[in-house]
């Protein structure tokens, strides 16, 4: 995405491009949007709201769109940059193996909670998901897929989509108008006595909840219902009975509301801006744990010997 629409298509286009080795580099990039003078830029959600929290006023007013992608735009996201930039922040949709670019919100054509309309010339086949309705699995056909997959056991041989049709393993659903929603993707879902529940669901519950927070699910097996979702977040005091209220007062069912909540100091991000889900997962299993008592271990021990120190001096200082 960044190769193809963020590089290649402006420089084609003979619009200058200014590029950051970093996206983590918050402070640095709002000032760099400043000295530019940017009028695009591309982004994900959470490195937007990052940006935008580090900015100086003003300092990305020269932004008339911001891009995004790989995470659902939430509409704080939204709201903070019309209010304090004035920039709308689209957002879109797309799979590597289509080049990338599937679906996109168009300037002046935004339909919150959807990533627009598919582009011209993709076909769409849908696919009925047990327990999942009304989403149904995306396949995508086009001049943008690829050609197919090299695999480890036939080096050097693509293997093209089973008649050019590339299951994206996403569920989706189209309104009447043709906007497309992201559901989920098909690993996202926890199967929990039998009921399909979305990561994304408890994901968005979390942050509408606690906005200023992050926040990442994970499935977890149960003894009793198959599976079970825990919720990672850097709240330092989450309350699950609070979360559990918001989804009732929202109408969200009682089994999207995570049975644990692990807080943390950092929720894991890839470079990319992405959640990483396989940190998240240890983290949620409790793989980091004997870590974590380890080094509480040595806090109470250096606080325990501190405490002894100031036991002998004081004693010492009674004896002077």
């Amino acid at each position: 995405y960044g190769l193809t629409a963020g590089t290649l298509w402006p420089i084609l286009n003979g619009y200058p491009v200014a590029l950051h080795p970093s996206p983590l580099q918050t402070k640095a990039i709002p000032k760099r949007i400043f000295e530019t003078g940017a009028t695009v830029l591309f982004a994900t959600d959470t490195f937007l709201q990052q940006y935008m929290r580090a900015a100086d006023e003003g300092a990305m007013s020269s932004l008339r769109i911001a891009v995004c992608g790989a995470e659902r735009v939430k509409d704080e996201t939204r709201q903070m940059a019309e209010r304090r930039f004035s920039f709308e922040v689209l957002e879109g949709y797309g799979v590597t193996e289509a080049s990338p670019v599937l679906a996109a919100n168009q300037p002046g054509d935004i339909r919150s909670g959807t990533v627009g309309k598919m582009l011209p010339g993709i076909e769409v086949k849908l696919e009925e998901v047990e327990g999942l309705a009304p989403g149904k699995r995306l396949y995508v056909r086009g001049p943008n897929i690829m050609q197919g997959y090299i695999t480890p056991d036939a080096p050097g041989v693509v293997t093209p989509p089973k008649d050019g049709w590339h299951d994206t393993g996403d569920v989706v659903a189209f309104d009447e108008a043709g906007y497309m929603a992201i559901r989920g993707r098909m690993k996202r879902f926890a199967k929990i006595g039998g009921e399909m529940v979305s990561l994304a669901v408890v994901e968005n519950c979390a942050t509408a909840l606690w906005p200023d927070n992050m926040h990442a699910a994970a499935i977890l097996p149960d003894d009793r219902k198959g599976e079970q979702i825990v919720l990672v977040t850097d709240n330092a005091a989450p309350d699950r009975s609070a979360l559990l209220a918001w989804a009732q007062n929202h109408g969200v069912p009682e089994i999207a509301v995570p049975k644990k909540i692990v807080s943390v100091k950092e929720v894991p991000i890839l470079g990319t801006g992405k959640l990483d889900y396989v940190s998240v997962q240890r983290l949620a299993s409790g793989a980091d744990r004997p870590r974590e008592e380890r080094l509480a271990a040595i806090d109470a021990a250096m606080a325990a010997r501190k405490a002894e120190e100031t036991e002998s001096s004081l004693k010492r200082a009674a004896g002077e």
